[in-house]
């Protein structure tokens, strides 16, 4: 008998751990399997903020934290949010969490009720959709294509907007397309905010280090959205601190006490030797993290040279954040090692099993037409996947 509740019922596992598991499980069947399935970089964590960490240990941190994070860590990432964003937020508007993904949960929680309606433009990270739907809104999904390099235009939005919409919610730089939105994109998109104003924008920019373009804005920047603008970040991507689970937002007072009564009863304050270690990272000088920047842009290449190798992919240049999502619809209807390829799931799943390559379909982004590949790997394994890819496609 199935007690579980309707809505775990209908809650979908997450499509990047569930490839991740899969992966796993074939890996531990000595399949030699190559993960491009992971937003997870493959450095490890700078010294000097393992350093922090260990100092401290040292100096026995091991109490509870408070619920919306250390004064000293909202401090530096008060000055973090001037020093990058040109952004000014008071202590009592910044919430450190477990993880960005956390800070998003919040978010939508506060402000989501049921019937209520966010605006995704498609692609987007893959737990938005089902975080909206937690709460009892209603994703409304705005497709958009490689021609406009996977950005929603103005008018775009504004045909998806109803009396019951009640937030905007996007990544830029982007998971899963890397494309990043610029000054002048935003700022049309806030003109037609400027005649919803129940609208609320939640503005993920977790990968905003990760950028190859040269020019970052965000959404907060403008005047007349700063108090209608959730921005959120952490240190998983940039920091390559994925496992230490700290993310934070910046917000409207009301907006960030909300998500502090929240989290006071779900997961409290995050860790305290993580949260150490991230005044470190956050206090340090952008440049101490450029040799992995440097290196992402150099996997970019190579990864898009190697895309563009095979027939069918059809890919956009992405700007930032560290994945390719290229559109592979024309081998939908082919059969190929046997079987009848429908869809991108049908096509991640025929890497893995037939290429031994874990990818991500991009149905879990809301475009079925895509697949995500990640190219937080190394240059061989790059190389080697895309050689496997190639034989089984040309077979």
């Amino acid at each position: 008998m199935n007690q579980l509740s309707d809505q775990v019922n209908r809650l979908q596992t997450s499509a990047t751990l569930a490839m991740a598991a899969k992966a796993r499980e074939l890996k531990a069947e000595g399949k030699d399997i190559i993960g491009l399935s992971l937003g997870e970089p493959d450095f490890t964590t700078p010294e000097f903020i393992k350093k922090a960490a260990i100092e401290a240990i040292e100096a026995d941190y091991h109490s509870y934290t408070p619920v919306d994070g250390y004064k000293e860590l909202k401090e530096s990432i008060q000055k973090k949010f001037k020093r990058d964003n040109q952004l000014d937020y008071n202590l009592d508007q910044i919430v450190v969490s477990t993880g960005a993904k956390q800070s998003l949960y919040n978010v939508a929680n506060a402000i989501l009720n049921p019937g209520d309606e966010v605006i995704l433009p498609c692609p987007y990270w893959v737990s938005y959709s089902d975080i909206v739907q937690l709460t009892g809104a209603k994703p409304v999904e705005v497709t958009t294509t490689i021609d406009s390099d996977f950005k929603m235009s103005a008018e775009e939005l504004e045909k998806a907007i109803t009396p019951k919409t009640k937030m905007l919610w996007y990544s830029s730089p982007c998971n899963p397309s890397g494309s990043i939105y610029s000054e002048e994109e935003l700022r049309s998109l806030a003109e037609v905010l400027k005649k919803h104003p129940q609208i609320i924008v939640v503005s993920d920019e977790i990968y905003e280090h990760i950028n190859f373009s040269g020019h970052k804005f965000s959404m907060a920047q403008i005047d007349f959205m700063k108090d209608r603008t959730v921005t959120v970040n952490g240190v998983s991507k940039a920091f390559s601190m994925t496992g230490w689970r700290i993310g934070f937002i910046g917000a409207p007072s009301y907006i960030a006490k909300a998500c502090t009564k929240l989290q006071g009863q779900v997961t409290s304050g995050a860790n305290c030797i993580a949260q150490r270690a991230v005044i470190a990272a956050l206090d340090a000088p952008v440049d101490e993290i450029q040799y992995m920047i440097d290196r992402f842009k150099e996997r970019r290449k190579l990864i898009l040279d190697l895309v563009n190798q095979i027939p069918g992919f059809s890919s956009n240049v992405p700007e930032g954040a560290f994945y390719v999502f290229p559109n592979v619809s024309s081998y939908f209807g082919k059969e190929i090692k046997g079987r009848t390829i429908k869809d991108a799931s049908d096509f991640s799943m025929l890497l893995l099993e037939e290429a031994n390559v874990a990818t991500v379909t991009g149905k879990a982004f809301g475009n079925p037409d895509c697949i995500r590949i990640s190219y937080a790997a190394s240059e061989s394994d790059i190389k080697k996947a895309f050689k496997r890819i190639k034989e089984v496609l040309t077979s």
